[in-house]
């Protein structure tokens, strides 16, 4: 049976490749973007099998109204890919309040706003499948990202606890963590020159060529093959809960996690002695 699709952040990159795959393949898609001029070429190839939506995502009310219309117009959905986001670039002293909150809002808020609009059609239905887009920036950290880490690492946390509640209703969840994607002209996107870079302080100009020379050395991956992995995801009996997409970061995440478990057992005497009960 083909699968109904809810994709936020459509208009590019790996949102539109995640669309085109589940349309060249059958399936019904509700693609959403801020602007859905972009989308037309979709619309004159697949006709009514996709449904263009102009949504942003920072606005709660625009969100449940296109969940609304896409369950509507389909009759129901089946997979929900929160993929619309940014990367906001700054060390944490050169960002300003706006820079963090507007970060939270489109990363953070705004797939909680997707969720709370789709998750009673899914209960209802006993079936479907939440997608949230997160990055390998959700599980280890490098300077001038704080506020891109801040926002993934909250919505892994957020995507995890989602699974443990939604499990009894027949709703699966998956978190998808990419490494770089050459989504912008065949290479890598530069994050500092995406159009979200804080203010520079010049104290922090050998962060920002180490943060380049990062990912410069880092693979593209292939946007396309991206598409047709995450097909095979959201058509699996027992998807993961996490994903990596892409190579090069496995081994930097490996290590990250050793490290947090090293220092943990190097200082459980003292874990001990804070609790301050018998034994400490």
């Amino acid at each position: 049976m083909s699968k109904v699709w809810f994709v936020t952040g459509s208009s590019r990159g790996l949102g539109r490749c995640f669309v085109e795959a589940a349309l060249s393949r059958g399936d019904k898609v509700a693609a959403t973007a801020r602007s859905t001029a972009s989308l037309g070429d979709l619309v004159a190839t697949y006709g009514d099998a996709v449904l263009p939506l102009e949504t942003d995502v920072t606005d709660r009310a625009a969100v449940f109204d296109s969940v609304k219309r896409a369950a509507g117009h389909f009759g129901r959905l089946d997979v929900v890919v929160n993929n619309a986001g940014y990367a906001q670039v700054g060390a944490i002293e050169e960002l300003t309040e706006q820079e963090l909150r507007e970060q939270l809002e489109t990363n953070l808020f705004g797939a909680v706003w997707v969720i709370q609009a789709a998750l009673p059609i899914l209960r209802e239905q006993g079936a479907g499948h939440f997608v949230q887009l997160s990055s390998a920036a959700g599980l280890i950290a490098v300077p001038l990202g704080a506020a891109y880490h801040a926002s993934k690492w909250a919505v892994e946390g957020l995507n995890e606890s989602l699974a443990h509640e939604v499990a009894g209703f027949g709703v699966k969840v998956t978190v998808i963590e990419p490494g770089g994607f050459a989504t912008r002209n065949g290479k890598n996107p530069d994050p500092l020159d995406n159009g979200h870079s804080a203010a520079p302080n010049p104290v922090y100009n050998g962060l920002r060529e180490r943060l380049a020379g990062m990912t410069g050395e880092q693979p593209a991956g292939d946007p396309v093959a991206a598409a047709r992995a995450l097909l095979k995801i959201v058509d699996a009996d027992e998807p993961p809960l996490r994903v990596l997409f892409g190579q090069g970061f496995l081994p930097m995440i490996q290590q990250a996690y050793a490290d947090r478990l090293r220092t943990w057992a190097d200082w459980q005497d003292l874990s001990i002695e804070a609790h301050g009960g018998p034994g400490a």
